[in-house]
């Protein structure tokens, strides 16, 4: 009698990036519109880690909207705010977060990302970003003559601290899914080019 040989399945991208994370946080950054509430909620869900946005998080406790918040503070005490959210977020884990577009912006905000996790920036080129952001009027930072020309100026300013994330992955016209499984095989990636400690 032989010996039946069962096959073993090799472990999904997902495993991969839930293994490589281990108890760390994956924190999403970039522009408004890049997709970071609406893949890191998906990205969340294949990794089996709860998911948390920012700015919702930001809204429960102030009991206030961030264009509240915007209007009655302005954007200093609003990024205050955001930091210590932030920062009392990273401190569980693991988890994903999704921010807000000026979070890394910040100093205090970025080193704390940095300490807390593994950072992606989802980057995404104007025209896509326009498609997306300029349906719906909530944006305090667009509420401008030209909002086109904000966001692009807001791209030339943001984007090169942007780049200091962990991983950078493309946000384009592809499906959700594609998104998703680009950023889990980035997170992959890390291991095989032993950027994780």
């Amino acid at each position: 009698m032989t010996d039946l040989l069962i096959p073993v399945a090799a472990p999904s991208v997902a495993d991969q990036a839930r293994a490589t994370l281990d108890n760390r946080n994956l924190i999403f950054v970039g522009l408004m519109g890049a997709g970071k509430s609406v893949i890191g909620r998906m990205v969340a869900q294949a990794l089996s880690v709860p998911f948390i946005d920012t700015d919702v998080e930001i809204e429960r406790v102030s009991c206030m909207t961030i264009a509240e918040l915007f209007a009655a503070y302005g954007e200093n005490e609003f990024r205050a705010l955001e930091t210590r959210v932030i920062g009392r977020l990273l401190k569980g884990g693991p988890r994903v977060i999704s921010t807000g577009g000026g979070a890394f912006i910040n100093e205090n905000t970025r080193r704390l990302i940095k300490e807390g996790g593994i950072s992606v920036w989802l980057n995404a080129d104007l025209d896509v970003l326009w498609e997306r952001v300029n349906k719906r009027d909530h944006r305090p930072l667009l509420k401008t003559e030209n909002p086109k020309a904000t966001l692009e100026n807001l791209m030339n300013q943001r984007y090169p601290v942007y780049a200091e994330a962990d991983l950078t992955v493309h946000s384009g016209n592809v499906r959700k899914e594609v998104m998703v499984n680009n950023v889990l095989s980035a997170i992959v990636g890390l291991t095989q080019k032993g950027d994780v400690q």
